[in-house]
């Protein structure tokens, strides 16, 4: 396994178990950890948010250090650390990034909802912003988020309750680019995204008609363009997408009990079927154009892969991997789950877990942090272990494996997304639209 630098940026190589893993029909393995669940935010979008009333929790440090032994011992590759805001435990969210660094996790990552950049009209804000930097820089992280709500400056910090966020992240991402971090912005799709308007398109129960649904793709088609230009103009380098996480409208609601409350029944998130089939095809029909001038970790494959689902078309080729490959562990009680979404099924602790891995085929949440991944490893995975099931595949759904060729061709070219490494313009070209 190779390093960069003392940091510990890493360049993407197998190791002999992830090629085991993978002929074993595995892909490597991901954890998430949700360190704390206290939050200082006011988003509507999260069921954590500062004003909601429940029983706070954070984990211990040893006990993580536990967990993240264990999935050491399992041959996990990526481990994200997550809130609530990871950022108010600095100091300890730093000491579990070197601890899983030296047990041999090789991808952490980890966010923030921003306040460290809230009011930089306030003394001494450079200052700080370069001290957050400097901390960061001097532990093994590969990536850190940043999450942004809306290409609309003051509708996001009114949503977020930060006032100057905007300006702040912009003073402070040169800080952090000095010193080798290359933020990601993330946005979590919502209704709000694209700025102001009155009345926001929605396609309610009896209003889907063919003109109705072309004003909704190209209300949102219009927020993606708006949202990547402006997070352009901000400075990043990075972006990612995270889809709607909302079990208002989900038919398949009572299968789960979210145990991660990064969720929300706010009208804000909440969509029915049909307009996340359209929101998916509008935003993997847009990344296209932006694919020269950010690097997009969003993969147009899975995006096509849900569109193709909440269409009912039945090609949803590879079902999330939570609970296989992939877990999730609160902050409440410390065990795993097969995803923060799938409560019900308390899997115990981590260290606890045989090496069974029961199979799955859920389809039930559109957590992008197990879903896409899932996208990724299903034709290697095919391959490995079930390749007539792959040529098959090939023939039914062709458009779907030319995605995902071109989202491999894309992501070598974005050095995997590698959050300390500033991006290669040359590389990028390749995929300009004349």
């Amino acid at each position: 396994m190779a390093r960069n630098d003392e940091t510990g940026s890493k360049s993407l190589t197998f190791t002999w178990g992830q090629v085991r893993n993978l002929l074993h029909h595995h892909a490597p393995g991901q954890l998430v950890i949700q360190l704390t669940d206290r939050c200082n935010g006011l988003c509507p979008q999260c069921g954590m948010r500062a004003t909601e009333s429940f029983s706070r929790s954070s984990l211990k440090v040893d006990d993580v250090k536990r967990i993240i032994d264990a999935a050491a011992a399992r041959g996990f590759s990526v481990l994200s650390f997550t809130g609530g805001e990871p950022l108010l435990v600095l100091d300890t969210l730093c000491t579990l990034i070197r601890y899983a660094d030296r047990a041999g996790i090789r991808y952490i990552r980890t966010g923030t909802n921003g306040f460290p950049f809230a009011r930089p009209d306030r003394p001494g804000f450079e200052s700080r912003a370069a001290r957050l930097a400097d901390t960061l820089a001097g532990v093994p992280l590969r990536n850190l988020w940043i999450s942004i709500d809306s290409a609309d400056a003051s509708l996001h910090e009114e949503m977020r309750g930060l006032p100057g966020l905007i300006e702040g992240i912009r003073k402070a991402l040169p800080l952090f680019h000095e010193r080798g971090i290359y933020p990601t912005a993330n946005l979590g799709i919502n209704r709000n995204m694209g700025g102001r308007v009155d009345g926001t398109p929605a396609l309610s129960s009896g209003n889907g008609g063919e003109g109705s649904r072309e004003r909704f793709y190209d209300w949102y088609r219009t927020s993606f363009i708006r949202f990547f230009e402006f997070v352009i103009d901000l400075g990043f380098t990075l972006v990612n997408t995270c889809y709607p996480m909302s079990m208002a409208n989900n038919d398949q609601s009572e299968e789960l009990r979210p145990v991660y409350r990064a969720e929300s029944a706010d009208p804000v998130v909440s969509f029915s079927r049909e307009e996340k089939a359209l929101i998916f095809q509008a935003l993997q029909e847009t990344i296209p154009s932006y694919r020269s001038r950010i690097r997009i970790f969003s993969p147009r494959s899975a995006l096509y892969g849900l569109t193709q689902d909440y269409r009912d078309c039945g090609k949803v080729p590879y079902p999330c991997r939570g609970g296989i490959d992939f877990f999730f562990v609160d902050a409440k009680g410390g065990d795993a789950y097969p995803c923060g979404y799938r409560g019900k099924e308390n899997m115990g602790k981590l260290w606890n877990l045989n090496g069974h891995r029961p199979d799955s085929k859920c389809t039930l949440c559109d957590w992008e942090c197990f879903r896409d991944p899932s996208y990724l490893f299903g034709p290697f995975l095919d391959a490995t272990t079930q390749p007539l099931r792959l040529v098959k595949s090939l023939f039914q759904d062709l458009p779907f494996y030319k995605l995902w060729l071109e989202d491999l061709r894309y992501y070598r070219s974005c050095d995997f997304f590698d959050g300390r490494k500033a991006p290669d313009p040359s590389r990028l070209s390749r995929f300009e639209i004349a």
